[in-house]
């Protein structure tokens, strides 16, 4: 007969299975989509109505916020599919494990959502779309090789149905290996948090995209032309060949380089003009010396006909030196479609004249297709990297 003890651990083992297992019941996108359900099927989706509150603020404190733990501050946007429009009155529900990596329980916890844990909570987005949850950091399972994480869902005031996104993990979790990231589907863009310590508090800026990547979502986004990841998912990372520039010579990876303030990767492929590339390389290095160590940008020339590796560099290199260019890094690729160096992970489309992705702490805020160099997109431009800075905190 098995001890008391031994009860209990199978309990809490079974309930950290089922609780994981609740998100999503397959990792192909195929049976999501065949279901027609928004979000696909989402098991005890139903728990996050159990025990809300009529009345839900955009900011929340959840019950574990008292443990003796590392105090955390999730907050940020959540935006419409276009990843620009700030979207009102969208609830936000979450659950998480306890400083001990388990969903405890407590008095008065209702019996039906045990497996959540009394670490659980909901905000509803204001009228600028912003939310806050303070809460404590959870730990990961234990004796399990499983990331800690916050599980979040989504209801919509226009969707009946909710759905769950991407789980909020951390960047600076060992657990959350390069495989592990790449697996990630970046529901309602990438799930990764990315905090800095205020005081006693760590803090993470993390934004949500209503739509992105939910199967059978109502609501379409179209654009004629296609080119790069959408705003709310990572910039990834990728090693180009830097022609001229701070890094001449090397394959420095822009995004791995670069802090946690904006970032612009300005790819050109296969139908380069280069009287307005040079236009907007003046510009960006205007921009970067105006904004110092705020801004980092890139030029990805990723034109596959008639390559030649030595060509390019020397193509790069005497525009660089024609433009007297001291800031800007000139790169380039054999193309866009190049797995060895991972460009292929930006899904740049070579045929579009140009694809300008701005990202900030890693996460892409902006993006332009086919941008012409003139004084309104050059004010269009600088008004972006103003009035998405968010807040600036200087590690050095």
């Amino acid at each position: 007969m098995a001890t008391k003890t031994n009860f209990i651990f199978l309990v809490i083992f079974t309930s950290l299975l089922l609780s994981c297992n609740g998100q999503t019941t397959s990792n192909s996108k195929n049976p999501a989509e065949k279901s027609g359900i928004v979000g696909g099927p989402f098991e005890n989706g139903e728990f996050m109505y159990i025990g809300m509150p009529k009345v839900i603020k955009s900011i929340d404190t959840s019950a574990g916020w008292s443990q003796k733990g590392q105090k955390l501050l999730v907050t940020g946007t959540i935006y419409k599919l276009d990843g620009k429009t700030p979207a009102p009155n969208v609830i936000l529900y979450y659950y998480h494990t306890d400083i001990n990596g388990l969903y405890a329980a407590r008095q008065g916890l209702d019996p039906r959502v045990v497996r959540h844990g009394y670490i659980r909570g909901w905000v509803k987005s204001d009228a600028n779309g912003k939310y806050a949850i303070y809460t404590v950091r959870p730990a990961p399972y234990p004796n399990r090789n499983f990331e800690a994480h916050i599980h979040p869902a989504i209801k919509e005031p226009n969707i009946d149905k909710e759905y769950y996104i991407d789980e909020f993990v951390f960047d600076d979790d060992k657990l959350l290996t390069g495989e592990k990231r790449k697996k990630l589907e970046n529901r309602g863009g990438s799930g990764i948090l990315r905090v800095f310590i205020k005081g006693d508090l760590q803090i993470a800026e993390h934004n949500i995209i209503l739509g992105l990547n939910i199967p059978n979502y109502p609501e379409t986004f179209k654009v004629e032309t296609q080119s790069g990841l959408q705003i709310g998912e990572d910039q990834p990372s990728f090693i180009p060949f830097h022609a001229f520039g701070p890094d001449k010579g090397s394959r420095a990876c822009p995004v791995c380089k670069y802090g946690r303030y904006h970032g612009i990767v300005y790819f050109v492929g296969n139908n380069p003009n280069w009287e307005d590339i040079k236009k907007w390389l003046t510009f960006l290095e205007q921009q970067s010396i105006a904004r110092s160590k705020y801004l980092k940008a890139y030029f990805v020339y990723g034109n596959d006909k008639d390559y030649s590796k030595e060509k390019r560099q020397e193509e790069l290199e005497n525009i660089g030196l024609e433009l007297n260019l001291k800031n800007i890094a000139l790169t380039f690729v054999p193309s866009f479609s190049n797995t060895e160096s991972e460009v292929n992970l930006n899904k740049i489309n070579p045929s579009v004249e140009n694809t300008f992705v701005i990202y900030r702490n890693r996460t892409i805020i902006d993006k332009f297709i086919n941008l012409k160099p003139t004084e309104e997109n050059f004010k269009l431009l600088a008004k972006e990297l103003d009035t998405n800075k968010g807040e600036y905190f200087d590690l050095d």
